[in-house]
C-alpha cells in the first residue's frame, strides 16, 4: 500500500473491473496493438514479424466486437496492412 490518499483501494479497483465492459476492453487493447504496429514498421524500431503479429491478432479480436466497434477496428487493419506493405515493397 502506498499511503496516499488518492491511490484507489482494492476494493474500488474490484467496484471498477465489475463496471467494465470486456468490448471497451477490446477495443482498448486494439487500440494499443495497433500503436505497437505502427511503431514496428517505424525505421528505427522495425521489426516486421512482430508488426505482422499485432495485426493478426487485430484481425481475429475484430472477429468478436459488436459491428460498429468492429468496422472500426477492421479499418485499421486495413491501414496498418497498406502500411506494411509499404514497408516490405519499400516505399
Amino acid at each position: 500500500m502506498s499511503g496516499s490518499p488518492a491511490d484507489p483501494t482494492d476494493e474500488q479497483l474490484v467496484e471498477e473491473l465489475r463496471k467494465a465492459r470486456v468490448g471497451d476492453l477490446i477495443v482498448h487493447t486494439c487500440s494499443l496493438l495497433a500503436s505497437l504496429a505502427y511503431g514496428k514498421l517505424a525505421d528505427e524500431t522495425r521489426d516486421l514479424d512482430e508488426a505482422r503479429l499485432a495485426i493478426d491478432a487485430l484481425k481475429a479480436l475484430a472477429a468478436v466486437l459488436a459491428e460498429s466497434e468492429r468496422r472500426d477496428v477492421q479499418q485499421l487493419v486495413s491501414n496498418l496492412q497498406l502500411a506494411y506493405a509499404d514497408v516490405v515493397s519499400g516505399d
